[in-house]
């Protein structure tokens, strides 16, 4: 399938309404605009999320429609705020964000959406704004992040970490397969992140990138990274995101809970 036919943006409103009464599903990358270390650009989890999205698109389309739309491009971010190049929305901001999108989405008839997370920042807020979208919209909102759906997988692949960290030998690698000329090459020897003084463990408050990653906002080592890595990763990701479309189960209508009974 084309890249152009799962490709909101480039669809015209007569083709997108088609696709609503064929009930396709739809496809939103939730990223970040946020620091990536001094060798990778801003955009890299927008990137990431929007590429694995497209590819897992065109994978699923061939058994039902599917259309991804552009990345929401901030999300919540506010814990690198420090090192810069950063923009980021609060909770209540990036919850209305979703809820707009999904009551746009239901006024066009479409009924379905999966918000496709690549920035750890997101995880927690959209695992709770999902549950409510769902019953507030009575639609499927169904919410996963793209290195948590391949699992154990990505481990097959990296030299020095088990999964995707950030800036790290595995956000490199996608970068230098898909666009080689955003790494600052000459950078990477130098991004390594001195130990972190945060603490770990069974707790929850808030830790800066500063005190997580001090120094150069790295977590991780981007020294390993290839861009035979990235074409490898983005091949494994966005398959475990095409199956996922493809899963009947995920996509069945809430219970609505709050309705009388």
């Amino acid at each position: 399938m084309p890249e152009n036919a799962v490709r909101w943006e480039r669809l015209t409103a007569p083709e997108l309404r088609a696709l609503a009464e064929r009930g396709a599903l739809v496809v939103l990358p939730v990223a970040s605009l946020e620091q990536h270390g001094p060798h990778l650009p801003v955009w890299t989890d927008s990137m990431i999320g929007h590429a694995c999205c497209l590819m897992a698109a065109r994978k699923a389309g061939a058994e039902q429609p599917v259309v991804v739309l552009p990345p929401m491009w901030t999300g919540m971010s506010e814990h690198h705020l420090p090192f810069g190049g950063t923009i980021t929305l609060d909770y209540a901001a990036f919850r209305a964000v979703l809820a707009c999108v999904c009551r746009s989405l239901k006024a066009q008839g479409f009924q379905r959406l999966f918000l496709v997370n690549s920035h750890g920042g997101n995880i927690d807020p959209l695992a709770v704004a999902a549950r409510e979208l769902c019953v507030e919209f009575a639609m499927p909102v169904v919410t996963s992040t793209v290195f948590h759906v391949a699992g154990e997988k990505l481990g097959a692949v990296l030299d020095t970490q088990p999964g995707v960290m950030h800036a790290c030998e595995a956000e490199t690698s996608f970068w230098l397969h898909i666009d080689p000329a955003q790494v600052r090459q000459e950078e990477i020897a130098g991004a390594l992140s001195a130990p972190a003084t945060s603490v770990s463990g069974p707790f929850h408050r808030f830790w800066s990138f500063a005190e997580r990653a001090p120094n150069t906002g790295v977590m991780g080592d981007p020294r390993a990274a290839t861009a035979e890595k990235g074409a490898w990763l983005l091949e494994v990701v966005s398959d475990a995101l095409a199956e996922a479309m493809r899963n009947q189960a995920l996509w069945q209508a809430p219970q609505q809970v709050w309705a009388p009974r």
